[in-house]
């Protein structure tokens, strides 16, 4: 299949590339940008004048659902909405039923996933058998079936003694461990700790639940670092300044740690949690203003090295609860990209810093671990895997949950108004996602 996109914008944050300029495609692979040549018969041309066309974007928060799960969301609803969004690679937790600790059912998620040929799916194996905090996994043969990272998704480890072993484990292989820095103990709440949470009678997860967990983590860390091995760690969703200030603190030192923050804690606090509005029962907590504000400044200077969605589709029954019974979550993948843009307008910041937090950023947290797609994910190469995103930059759209494609239609930002619309999403250099003229119109 040969498909030329022509007249677009093409901005790509791994190049500094802002042009208009003609992009060809052949065999599944980008073969040139600009400079197009005249013997170059495509198959389909794609207009894309008046819109961007940038690299598909890499969402490090995405969960499917599956195996396990498929009363609260099915693996084809959850990368159609994945694909709506444009983006092209995500990263789905191992907190699945039965949990990702061996082999054969990380085998069994990128065969279902590979075989519906929309967004590319890379696993986090579990850190810890069933994810119980006790005994490592076999990370060599999770490795080998292709999971790009071990972690724990929403269970904290315990016993320190193990998370160390995990860490001098990681070490010696080279592998990422990904963490949600949170005491076990201080982060059995509902909602942010504060004058807020006191007053509405919500059992509050305090700063420092992430800030303890941080100076452990870091603690440990410092344990192996500098040995001739190194434990590479991933913070995911970091949520407070405090929490931000100790990060910072462990880049400045040398350690390698980086880490992200999601949609929620980009542009919410605790005051929108309004009268116990269970769409905002969330993990992390949306916290006060001050650590909002401190995450988006963290975002823009670098601090923070990717936006996430945290994608966690609820169904109904677990969601339309008193708050505190409610089970944590909401959609998000397909508003990435509008969220992501809306924070850099706000901000006065540009486009291309907005798909820095998407592209570039992401992708430098993901590194070897992608093997042969690491020159391809989350930017534009000749002679790379054609994951592109196309979005129209002046167009808008109203968030209607009923609407949207993925299972759970629970969202915070129901009825917001977001900029930039994907038009069209392709991966591997085929069309998986395609506005259609009327939605388009809408």
């Amino acid at each position: 299949m040969k498909i030329l996109i022509q007249n677009g914008r093409v901005m790509d944050p791994a190049t500094g590339r802002d042009e208009r300029a003609d992009i060809a495609i052949a065999a599944g692979r980008i073969i040139a940008i600009g400079n197009v040549a005249p013997d170059f018969h495509a198959n389909r041309t794609i207009n894309a004048s008046g819109c961007v066309v940038a690299p598909g974007l890499v969402d490090l928060a995405v969960r499917l659902r599956e195996p396990g799960q498929e009363h609260a969301a099915m693996l084809e609803s959850e990368m159609a909405a994945a694909v709506a969004g444009g983006v092209t690679s995500l990263v789905c937790p191992p907190d699945t039923d039965p949990v990702l600790d061996e082999p054969g059912l990380v085998d069994m998620l990128k065969f279902r996933a590979e075989k519906l040929h929309q967004a590319r799916v890379f696993p986090l194996g579990a850190l810890t058998r069933g994810l119980k905090g006790e005994e490592l996994t076999e990370m060599a043969e999770l490795t080998e079936s292709g999971c790009i990272g071990f972690g724990q998704a929403e269970v904290p480890i315990v016993n320190v003694q193990v998370l160390q072993r995990a860490l001098q484990y990681a070490a010696t292989f080279g592998y990422t461990v990904w963490l949600r820095p949170q005491d076990f103990w201080l982060g059995k709440g509902v909602a942010a700790s504060g004058p807020l949470a006191t007053r509405m009678g919500l059992a509050g997860i305090p700063v420092m639940a992430e800030t303890i967990a941080l100076h452990t983590l870091f603690e440990l860390l410092r344990s192996v670092h500098g040995k001739g091995s190194e434990a590479r760690v991933h913070l995911c969703r970091i949520s407070s300044a405090a929490g931000l200030a100790l990060v910072r603190q462990a880049k400045a030192e040398g350690l390698p740690v980086s880490c992200d923050v999601s949609v929620h804690n980009l542009h919410l606090t605790d005051v929108d949690i309004g009268y116990y509005d269970s769409r905002l029962r969330l993990q992390p907590p949306v916290r006060q203003q001050r650590d909002r504000d401190a995450l988006r400044a963290g975002l823009a200077d670098g601090s923070i090295d990717a936006l996430v969605s945290d994608h966690n589709p609820v169904e109904s029954d677990a969601k339309v609860l008193p708050f505190a019974e409610a089970e944590p979550g909401a959609t998000g993948v397909e508003l990435l990209l509008g969220l992501a843009c809306k924070w850099a307008q706000q901000d006065g910041l540009g486009l291309m810093q907005a798909l820095t937090v998407l592209t570039t950023g992401p992708q430098a947290v993901l590194g070897n671990s992608l093997g042969t797609l690491q020159h391809s994910v989350g930017q534009l190469t000749v002679g790379g895997q054609a994951d592109l995103c196309i979005f129209d930059p002046n167009a808008s759209w109203r968030v209607e949950p009923a609407a949207l494609r993925s299972q759970g239609k629970h969202t915070p930002f129901g009825g917001h108004e977001m900029p930039v619309r994907v038009r069209a999403t392709l991966v591997a250099g085929q069309v998986a996602h395609e506005l259609s003229p009327a939605a388009a119109l809408a």
